[in-house]
């Protein structure tokens, strides 16, 4: 079970009083890889199997339930094509030099220090004149607060006209990369448009907004075939999820078309997950003379939340045992897995006769309604 209050450490005594309402559920604290999972009897996985869940979609939810649970502590190895020009890191935001504004927006979005790839890589993004990079770093590193960042810091806000374009495999990926960069530009007078699924202008229009996010698809209508904007005039080009658009069929071609229109000085962006062969040779179609940085992540760590595995012969011993704990500890929210579609249902019908407040998340919702619910969740 995840999601256990800030709390928990000085409830644990708590936690152990409950053990004896349990009953012949046997509760101890461990390093169990598995928390909190609801299993069914057996045989019912088979009638009730999850769809699988393409790359765009776990890459999406992976995202949305790791922002601000895990911390990750990794080493970053920086591979430059001129070794003759050192990089260097900062241990603070103020290092970097930004304009007020952008500097008040960061810490308006709750940041305090920058992340491992936050101090490499945004002296970097931000050099003058403009460095070129590709890097690899897992979900919740912030890599993407790095490159909305040093993104943003190249807007002229005189010049209405698109100048960043952050190009992402999904509109879902392009909604909440845009959600985050309007937050880091609260304090600035920079504008946003997406060109995405649904979004429609009518033919002549020009494009005003100095940042533009979308999928390749309708980036290419937009500035290929209705020339809202013009590509050429770009100074900032971002791919995000390297490693999901390869998975996107057409994705690939699309980005190196679109790469094609952009100026020798458009400073390019790429970001992907992995680092295997397929996305470093995409890579290098795409982005000329990068430095590279790779994230290697040792370990994860889960803050303020205690790990247990509980043993029960049934499902209604479960539900009994999640009834105790809730009634012995004050639990602010709650993520609780269930092995099958069926319990879950199940559960949220159990837990609302009791009274309390349930969302249900599962493969038969869209990624859209899976996309509100976490997001209700969040808040």
């Amino acid at each position: 079970m995840l999601g256990w209050s800030a709390e928990a450490d000085s409830q644990e005594k708590g936690l152990q009083s409950v053990t004896s309402q349990v009953g012949q559920v046997n509760l101890s604290a461990g390093d169990s890889r598995v928390v909190g999972t609801f299993r069914t009897p057996a045989g019912e996985l088979a009638e009730d199997d999850e769809p699988a869940v393409s790359s765009a979609e776990a890459s999406l939810i992976q995202k949305l339930i790791r922002s601000k649970l895990v911390k990750t502590t990794s080493d970053v190895e920086v591979q430059r094509r001129d070794p003759s020009s050192p990089l260097y890191s900062i241990k603070t935001f103020e290092e970097l030099k930004l304009r007020p504004e952008l500097l008040k927006g960061v810490y308006d979005v709750g940041f305090d220090l920058p992340s491992k790839i936050q101090e490499t890589a945004l002296p970097t993004l931000l050099a003058d004149p403009p460095l070129n990079m590709i890097a690899q770093s897992q979900s919740g590193t912030g890599k993407t607060a790095a490159f909305i960042l040093s993104s943003l810091s190249r807007v002229d806000e005189s010049k209405k006209y698109p100048q960043v374009l952050i190009l992402s495999p999904t509109y879902e990926l392009a909604i909440q990369t845009g959600e985050v960069a309007k937050q880091m530009a609260k304090f600035t007078q920079i504008t946003f448009t997406y060109a995405i699924r649904g979004s429609t202008f009518e033919r002549g229009h020009t494009i005003t907004e100095h940042v533009l996010l979308g999928t390749p698809g309708k980036i290419i209508d937009w500035g290929l075939k209705f020339k809202f904007f013009d590509l050429s005039k770009l100074k900032v080009f971002v791919l995000d999820e390297a490693d999901v658009m390869i998975a996107q069929q057409g994705h690939h071609d699309q980005s190196i078309r679109i790469h094609k229109k952009l100026c020798d000085t458009c400073q390019m962006m790429l970001f992907s997950a992995t680092y295997d062969k397929e996305v470093m040779e995409f890579a290098e179609q795409i982005i000329p003379n990068p430095v590279v940085i790779r994230l290697r992540r040792e370990e994860e760590s889960l803050e303020n939340i205690k790990q247990y595995y509980v043993l029960c012969s049934s499902v209604e011993d479960k539900f009994s045992a999640l009834s105790n704990i809730y009634g012995g500890l004050s639990i602010g929210q709650t993520i609780i897995f269930s092995h099958t579609r069926k319990t879950a249902m199940w559960l949220s019908m159990q837990m609302t006769k009791e009274g309390h407040a349930v969302a249900l998340l599962s493969g038969e919702l869209t990624i859209e309604q899976r996309v509100a619910v976490l997001e209700r969740f969040r808040r």
